[in-house]
Protein backbone atom coordinates (compact mmCIF):
# COMPACT_ATOMS: atom_id res chain seq x y z
CA UNK A 1 0.00 0.00 0.00
CA UNK A 2 1.41 3.73 -0.90
CA UNK A 3 1.69 5.68 1.80
CA UNK A 4 1.03 9.06 1.83
CA UNK A 5 3.42 12.25 1.89
CA UNK A 6 2.68 13.60 4.78
CA UNK A 7 3.13 17.73 4.45
CA UNK A 8 4.11 20.24 7.79
CA UNK A 9 2.86 23.52 7.83
CA UNK A 10 6.22 24.53 8.15
CA UNK A 11 6.65 22.49 4.33
CA UNK A 12 3.81 24.16 2.70
CA UNK A 13 5.15 27.44 4.28
CA UNK A 14 8.44 26.30 2.51
CA UNK A 15 7.27 25.66 -0.83
CA UNK A 16 4.58 28.71 -1.20
CA UNK A 17 7.40 31.29 -0.12
CA UNK A 18 9.52 29.78 -2.68
CA UNK A 19 6.76 29.90 -5.49
CA UNK A 20 5.56 32.93 -4.71
CA UNK A 21 8.30 34.91 -2.90
CA UNK A 22 11.39 33.71 -4.03
CA UNK A 23 13.68 36.56 -2.50
CA UNK A 24 11.74 36.12 1.10
CA UNK A 25 14.22 35.85 4.22
CA UNK A 26 12.27 33.58 5.77
CA UNK A 27 11.18 35.82 8.73
CA UNK A 28 7.52 35.08 7.81
CA UNK A 29 7.76 31.49 8.48
CA UNK A 30 9.53 32.16 11.73
CA UNK A 31 6.49 34.80 12.82
CA UNK A 32 3.89 31.79 11.75
CA UNK A 33 5.69 29.01 13.52
CA UNK A 34 5.67 31.49 16.65
CA UNK A 35 1.58 31.42 16.30
CA UNK A 36 1.54 27.46 15.52
CA UNK A 37 3.62 27.02 18.35
CA UNK A 38 1.25 29.06 20.74
CA UNK A 39 -2.07 27.18 19.31
CA UNK A 40 -0.51 24.07 20.52
CA UNK A 41 -0.18 24.93 23.92
CA UNK A 42 -3.51 26.45 23.68
CA UNK A 43 -5.04 23.25 22.14
CA UNK A 44 -3.35 21.10 25.00
CA UNK A 45 -4.81 22.97 27.39
CA UNK A 46 -7.96 23.11 26.20
CA UNK A 47 -8.26 19.65 26.00
CA UNK A 48 -7.52 19.28 29.14
CA UNK A 49 -9.93 21.97 30.32
CA UNK A 50 -12.01 20.01 32.78
CA UNK A 51 -9.32 18.14 34.20
CA UNK A 52 -7.75 21.22 35.68
CA UNK A 53 -8.17 24.37 37.33
CA UNK A 54 -8.60 26.24 34.09
CA UNK A 55 -12.65 26.33 34.00
CA UNK A 56 -14.45 29.39 35.18
CA UNK A 57 -14.36 33.07 35.02
CA UNK A 58 -11.66 35.56 36.99
CA UNK A 59 -14.19 37.64 38.45
CA UNK A 60 -12.52 40.20 35.90
CA UNK A 61 -14.07 42.17 33.46
CA UNK A 62 -12.40 42.44 29.09
CA UNK A 63 -11.99 46.00 27.85
CA UNK A 64 -15.32 44.86 25.67
CA UNK A 65 -17.19 44.45 29.17
CA UNK A 66 -17.26 40.94 29.41
CA UNK A 67 -16.20 38.14 32.10
CA UNK A 68 -12.49 37.06 31.35
CA UNK A 69 -12.55 33.03 31.41
CA UNK A 70 -9.56 31.71 33.27
CA UNK A 71 -8.63 30.06 29.62
CA UNK A 72 -8.85 33.51 28.07
CA UNK A 73 -5.82 34.80 29.95
CA UNK A 74 -3.53 31.56 29.72
CA UNK A 75 -4.56 31.69 25.37
CA UNK A 76 -3.42 35.66 25.84
CA UNK A 77 -0.75 34.96 27.67
CA UNK A 78 0.98 31.99 25.43
CA UNK A 79 0.37 34.42 21.99
CA UNK A 80 2.03 37.08 23.64
CA UNK A 81 5.43 35.19 24.87
CA UNK A 82 5.34 33.37 21.62
CA UNK A 83 5.26 36.14 18.83
CA UNK A 84 7.23 38.87 21.43
CA UNK A 85 10.14 36.07 21.46
CA UNK A 86 9.92 36.04 17.56
CA UNK A 87 12.23 38.83 16.97
CA UNK A 88 10.22 40.14 14.04
CA UNK A 89 7.05 41.49 15.74
CA UNK A 90 7.12 45.01 16.39
CA UNK A 91 3.14 45.54 17.90
CA UNK A 92 0.93 42.93 18.85
CA UNK A 93 -2.60 43.68 19.52
CA UNK A 94 -5.29 41.40 21.79
CA UNK A 95 -9.15 41.45 22.03
CA UNK A 96 -8.22 40.93 25.24
CA UNK A 97 -6.24 44.37 26.01
CA UNK A 98 -6.95 47.76 26.29
CA UNK A 99 -3.70 48.73 24.52
CA UNK A 100 -1.64 47.45 21.36
CA UNK A 101 1.49 46.55 22.79
CA UNK A 102 5.24 47.35 21.64
CA UNK A 103 7.61 44.85 21.69
CA UNK A 104 10.29 47.10 22.52
CA UNK A 105 13.02 45.22 21.94
CA UNK A 106 11.76 45.06 18.27
CA UNK A 107 9.78 48.51 18.49
CA UNK A 108 12.34 50.10 15.61
CA UNK A 109 13.07 47.82 12.84
CA UNK A 110 10.31 45.09 13.84
CA UNK A 111 8.59 43.89 10.38
CA UNK A 112 5.08 42.66 11.20
CA UNK A 113 1.86 43.90 13.35
CA UNK A 114 0.24 40.68 14.94
CA UNK A 115 -3.55 41.13 15.85
CA UNK A 116 -5.88 38.33 17.72
CA UNK A 117 -8.73 36.98 19.61
CA UNK A 118 -6.98 34.56 21.72
CA UNK A 119 -9.54 32.24 22.36
CA UNK A 120 -13.11 33.10 20.31
CA UNK A 121 -16.24 31.48 21.62
CA UNK A 122 -14.33 30.79 25.48
CA UNK A 123 -17.71 31.77 27.24
CA UNK A 124 -18.68 28.06 25.78
CA UNK A 125 -15.69 25.77 26.79
CA UNK A 126 -17.80 25.15 30.72
CA UNK A 127 -20.14 23.14 28.13
CA UNK A 128 -17.02 21.67 25.59
CA UNK A 129 -18.19 23.57 22.65
CA UNK A 130 -15.68 24.60 20.41
CA UNK A 131 -13.83 27.17 20.33
CA UNK A 132 -10.91 28.36 18.52
CA UNK A 133 -8.20 31.42 17.74
CA UNK A 134 -8.48 34.05 15.39
CA UNK A 135 -5.32 36.18 14.11
CA UNK A 136 -4.02 38.26 11.64
CA UNK A 137 -0.95 39.73 10.10
CA UNK A 138 -0.01 43.23 8.88
CA UNK A 139 3.18 44.52 7.35
CA UNK A 140 4.96 47.87 9.48
CA UNK A 141 7.57 49.53 7.47
CA UNK A 142 10.82 50.20 10.03
CA UNK A 143 9.86 53.22 12.37
CA UNK A 144 14.06 54.06 12.75
CA UNK A 145 13.11 56.73 15.89
CA UNK A 146 10.90 54.80 17.43
CA UNK A 147 8.76 57.49 17.83
CA UNK A 148 5.76 56.24 15.05
CA UNK A 149 2.22 56.08 17.30
CA UNK A 150 2.01 52.15 17.19
CA UNK A 151 -2.29 52.30 16.88
CA UNK A 152 -1.01 53.97 12.99
CA UNK A 153 0.85 50.49 12.32
CA UNK A 154 -2.27 48.39 13.41
CA UNK A 155 -5.61 50.83 12.31
CA UNK A 156 -5.14 49.42 8.59
CA UNK A 157 -7.57 47.80 6.05
CA UNK A 158 -8.57 44.69 6.02
CA UNK A 159 -7.02 44.89 2.06
CA UNK A 160 -3.64 45.27 3.67
CA UNK A 161 -3.69 41.87 5.63
CA UNK A 162 -0.36 40.10 4.60
CA UNK A 163 -1.96 36.84 5.99
CA UNK A 164 -4.88 36.04 8.54
CA UNK A 165 -6.41 32.70 9.48
CA UNK A 166 -7.94 30.99 12.70
CA UNK A 167 -7.37 27.39 14.67
CA UNK A 168 -10.71 25.70 15.72
CA UNK A 169 -10.08 23.32 18.83
CA UNK A 170 -12.93 20.82 18.22
CA UNK A 171 -12.78 16.91 17.66
CA UNK A 172 -9.77 17.48 16.23
CA UNK A 173 -7.56 21.01 16.26
CA UNK A 174 -7.20 22.31 12.53
CA UNK A 175 -5.83 25.14 11.52
CA UNK A 176 -6.60 27.50 8.41
CA UNK A 177 -4.91 29.84 6.83
CA UNK A 178 -3.97 32.14 3.78
CA UNK A 179 -1.44 34.56 2.33
CA UNK A 180 -3.33 35.57 -0.10
CA UNK A 181 -2.83 32.21 -2.87
CA UNK A 182 -5.83 30.39 -1.63
CA UNK A 183 -7.03 28.69 1.79
CA UNK A 184 -5.48 26.00 3.05
CA UNK A 185 -6.23 23.41 6.14
CA UNK A 186 -3.86 21.87 8.39
CA UNK A 187 -4.87 19.51 11.07
CA UNK A 188 -2.36 18.61 13.98
CA UNK A 189 -1.81 15.14 14.81
CA UNK A 190 -0.97 14.80 18.06
CA UNK A 191 1.23 11.82 17.63
CA UNK A 192 3.83 13.55 16.16
CA UNK A 193 3.12 17.24 17.29
CA UNK A 194 2.72 18.62 13.88
CA UNK A 195 0.01 20.22 12.11
CA UNK A 196 -0.18 18.14 8.53
CA UNK A 197 -2.30 19.39 5.15
CA UNK A 198 -5.84 18.22 5.18
CA UNK A 199 -7.65 20.82 3.16
CA UNK A 200 -5.95 21.42 -0.20
CA UNK A 201 -6.95 24.67 -1.32
CA UNK A 202 -10.31 25.42 0.31
CA UNK A 203 -13.29 27.41 -1.97
CA UNK A 204 -16.45 28.09 -0.65
CA UNK A 205 -19.51 26.13 -2.21
CA UNK A 206 -21.27 29.33 -4.45
CA UNK A 207 -24.13 29.03 -2.63
CA UNK A 208 -24.98 26.13 0.67
CA UNK A 209 -27.87 25.73 2.38
CA UNK A 210 -27.56 26.16 5.63
CA UNK A 211 -27.92 30.00 7.64
CA UNK A 212 -26.29 30.48 10.64
CA UNK A 213 -27.65 33.72 13.06
CA UNK A 214 -28.97 34.40 16.85
CA UNK A 215 -32.81 34.22 16.26
CA UNK A 216 -33.42 35.00 19.31
CA UNK A 217 -32.59 38.39 18.84
CA UNK A 218 -34.20 38.23 15.13
CA UNK A 219 -36.44 41.01 16.65
CA UNK A 220 -34.33 43.46 17.18
CA UNK A 221 -32.56 43.28 13.62
CA UNK A 222 -33.37 45.99 10.85
CA UNK A 223 -36.27 45.07 8.58
CA UNK A 224 -34.36 43.90 5.40
CA UNK A 225 -32.67 41.23 7.62
CA UNK A 226 -36.05 39.99 8.89
CA UNK A 227 -37.12 39.66 5.22
CA UNK A 228 -34.02 37.93 4.51
CA UNK A 229 -34.46 35.46 6.87
CA UNK A 230 -38.11 35.02 6.47
CA UNK A 231 -37.23 34.27 2.35
CA UNK A 232 -34.79 31.67 3.28
CA UNK A 233 -37.05 29.94 4.97
CA UNK A 234 -39.88 29.61 3.07
CA UNK A 235 -38.37 28.16 -0.18
CA UNK A 236 -39.00 30.82 -2.37
CA UNK A 237 -35.05 31.43 -2.81
CA UNK A 238 -34.81 28.02 -4.59
CA UNK A 239 -34.26 25.50 -1.48
CA UNK A 240 -35.20 25.58 1.48
CA UNK A 241 -32.72 26.65 3.99
CA UNK A 242 -31.93 24.71 7.40
CA UNK A 243 -30.70 27.19 10.49
CA UNK A 244 -27.49 26.02 12.15
CA UNK A 245 -25.57 28.09 14.95
CA UNK A 246 -23.75 27.65 17.18
CA UNK A 247 -22.72 30.62 19.13
CA UNK A 248 -18.51 30.65 18.41
CA UNK A 249 -17.59 32.65 15.29
CA UNK A 250 -14.69 30.25 14.70
CA UNK A 251 -16.62 26.91 14.45
CA UNK A 252 -19.83 28.80 12.85
CA UNK A 253 -17.43 30.06 10.32
CA UNK A 254 -15.69 27.03 9.44
CA UNK A 255 -18.67 25.39 8.94
CA UNK A 256 -19.74 28.33 6.14
CA UNK A 257 -16.34 28.20 4.96
CA UNK A 258 -16.74 24.40 3.92
CA UNK A 259 -20.57 23.85 3.70
CA UNK A 260 -21.33 27.10 2.11
CA UNK A 261 -24.57 29.37 3.34
CA UNK A 262 -24.56 32.07 4.78
CA UNK A 263 -23.40 33.19 8.53
CA UNK A 264 -24.88 36.77 10.33
CA UNK A 265 -24.22 39.12 13.19
CA UNK A 266 -26.53 41.99 12.01
CA UNK A 267 -26.73 45.07 13.78
CA UNK A 268 -29.04 44.75 16.38
CA UNK A 269 -31.10 47.62 18.77
CA UNK A 270 -28.33 46.86 21.34
CA UNK A 271 -25.53 46.48 19.08
CA UNK A 272 -26.61 49.38 15.92
CA UNK A 273 -23.09 49.06 15.03
CA UNK A 274 -22.38 45.73 15.30
CA UNK A 275 -21.26 43.63 18.17
CA UNK A 276 -18.34 41.45 16.35
CA UNK A 277 -14.66 43.35 16.20
CA UNK A 278 -13.30 44.64 13.26
CA UNK A 279 -9.97 44.18 13.51
CA UNK A 280 -9.77 40.64 15.40
CA UNK A 281 -12.53 38.37 13.95
CA UNK A 282 -14.09 40.32 10.97
CA UNK A 283 -11.25 41.08 8.78
CA UNK A 284 -8.78 37.95 9.39
CA UNK A 285 -12.82 36.09 9.04
CA UNK A 286 -13.45 38.14 5.11
CA UNK A 287 -10.23 37.27 3.85
CA UNK A 288 -10.27 33.90 4.67
CA UNK A 289 -14.33 33.88 2.86
CA UNK A 290 -12.69 36.22 -0.35
CA UNK A 291 -9.60 34.03 -0.51
CA UNK A 292 -12.14 30.82 -0.84
CA UNK A 293 -14.28 32.31 -3.40
CA UNK A 294 -17.14 33.72 -0.78
CA UNK A 295 -17.83 37.15 0.25
CA UNK A 296 -17.99 39.33 3.28
CA UNK A 297 -19.80 42.42 3.74
CA UNK A 298 -20.85 45.28 6.74
CA UNK A 299 -24.24 45.10 5.17
CA UNK A 300 -23.29 47.42 2.77
CA UNK A 301 -19.97 47.68 1.26
CA UNK A 302 -17.11 44.40 1.44
CA UNK A 303 -15.34 44.22 5.01
CA UNK A 304 -12.42 44.53 4.00
CA UNK A 305 -12.49 48.49 2.85
CA UNK A 306 -13.59 49.65 5.65
CA UNK A 307 -11.06 51.82 7.37
CA UNK A 308 -10.64 51.51 11.10
CA UNK A 309 -11.07 54.12 13.42
CA UNK A 310 -10.61 52.16 16.56
CA UNK A 311 -8.75 49.20 18.38
CA UNK A 312 -11.58 47.50 19.48
CA UNK A 313 -14.54 49.11 16.51
CA UNK A 314 -17.06 46.76 16.45
CA UNK A 315 -19.21 46.12 12.79
CA UNK A 316 -22.09 43.83 11.67
CA UNK A 317 -20.53 40.73 9.88
CA UNK A 318 -22.23 39.22 7.27
CA UNK A 319 -19.84 36.10 5.50
CA UNK A 320 -20.83 33.10 3.00
CA UNK A 321 -21.21 32.19 -0.44
CA UNK A 322 -21.90 34.51 -3.35
CA UNK A 323 -25.31 33.65 -4.18
CA UNK A 324 -26.69 33.95 -0.17
CA UNK A 325 -24.79 37.47 -0.10
CA UNK A 326 -26.32 38.63 -3.08
CA UNK A 327 -30.13 37.87 -2.20
CA UNK A 328 -29.40 39.45 1.29
CA UNK A 329 -27.89 42.95 -0.92
CA UNK A 330 -31.42 42.83 -2.49
CA UNK A 331 -33.44 43.06 0.79
CA UNK A 332 -30.85 45.60 2.64
CA UNK A 333 -30.36 47.98 0.41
Amino acid sequence: MQHQQLVTIQQHLYEEQRRNYPQASGEFSWLLSGITLATKIIGDRVRRAGLTDILGVTGDQNVQGELVQKLDVFANQALLHCLGSRGNVAIMASEEGEHAIVVDRDRKHGKYVVVFDPLDGSSNIDVNVNVGTIFSILRREPDATGTREPLADVLQPGRKQLAAGYVVYGSSTMLVYTTGHGVYGFTLDPSIGAYIISHERITMPKQGSLYSVNEANSDTFPEGYRRYLAHLRSGEAGKTYSSRYIGSLVADFHRTLLKGGVFLYPPTIHYPQGKLRLMYEANPIAFLAEQAGGRAIDGQGDILDLQPTALHQRTPLIVGSQKEIEMLLQFVR
